[in-house]
Parts: structure tokens; C-alpha cells; sequence
């Protein structure tokens, strides 16, 4: 399979069309196909799209950001956690040192134990995406093996 890389603007918003994101007004974001940088259902229904396009995607929680799973809400003690100083209901922070540890939420603190939460913040909600496709063109052999785009020269930024 021949790999582009796709340049869009998007409007995000939830079932109730409150506005979640969007690009209008700034850049628009490119990504390399195939390599994960977007969810899933919307690099499904955008690939193969041309320069132009302006489309409406309705993209269901199991293929955005995932259903949510009640086993990633657990109850820890707080001495446990990563966290210096005041802890408050709301509060978000990585649960670990390593970069690939989860972003929880603090859901609950009950005295020495707290309530957190590592479901992605749309897990479990669907999305809608209106999409204008603003350039699509071949990913070169480096994209490809960098796994995203690099910049409108083709320079590297990383």
C-alpha cells in the first residue's frame, strides 16, 4: 500500500455538538496514514479522500477513543502516587515515570485513599468530525520510516 500524508482542518464536537477541538482559525494538522496518529475511525473513513473534500464523520467511542472500562477506575492509597503537595478532585497527572504511563483523573479523595480514574476523557463518547481535506501527497521513504510527516520542506523537526 502506497502511504500518504494528510493535511485537514477539523471541528470536533460530542453527541450534544458542544465544541470539543478545532483547527479553524490556526494550521491544519497533517498525519501520516496507517501510523496511528489519528483514532481509528476517522483515518477509516478519510482514506482514499481527495484534496477538497468537505465531509461530516460520525466516528462511534469503540473506534475514537475506546468504550470505557470500569477496571481503570481503581482505589489507591495516596502514598502511592507521584504527586507532591495538594491533591485535589479534578486534578490529572501521569501515574508513572515512564512516558507511556496513563493520565489519570482524580475522581474521589476519601482520607488516605484516592479514587482515580485512567479512561481516556472521551472514552466511551461518540464523535463527530466536519473535515476539510486540505492536501493529500505521498509520504516520503523518510516518513516512512520516522512513522509521521515531517514539515512542508520535509525537514525533520525531531
Amino acid at each position: 500500500m502506497n502511504r500518504s500524508v494528510v493535511t485537514i482542518h477539523y471541528t470536533l464536537r460530542d453527541p450534544q455538538a458542544r465544541l470539543l477541538d478545532t483547527s479553524e482559525g490556526g494550521e491544519p494538522i497533517s498525519y501520516l496514514e496507517g501510523s496511528g496518529q489519528i483514532i481509528e475511525g476517522l483515518e477509516e473513513q478519510l482514506r482514499g479522500a481527495a484534496v477538497g473534500l468537505k465531509q461530516r464523520v460520525e466516528v462511534p467511542a469503540a473506534k475514537a477513543y475506546g468504550l470505557r472500562d470500569e477496571a481503570q477506575v481503581q482505589r489507591v492509597p495516596r502514598s502511592v502516587l507521584p504527586v507532591e503537595g495538594e491533591l485535589k478532585v479534578g486534578d490529572r497527572f501521569q501515574a508513572g515515570e515512564d512516558r507511556f504511563a496513563p493520565v489519570v483523573l482524580v475522581v474521589k479523595i476519601e482520607g488516605d485513599e484516592v479514587l482515580l480514574d485512567a479512561n481516556h476523557p472521551l472514552a466511551g463518547v461518540d464523535l463527530t468530525f466536519d473535515v476539510e481535506i486540505v492536501a493529500v501527497r505521498p509520504a516520503t521513504d523518510e516518513e516512512l520510516s520516522h512513522g509521521h510527516p515531517h514539515g512542508q520542506d520535509g525537514q525533520c523537526g525531531c
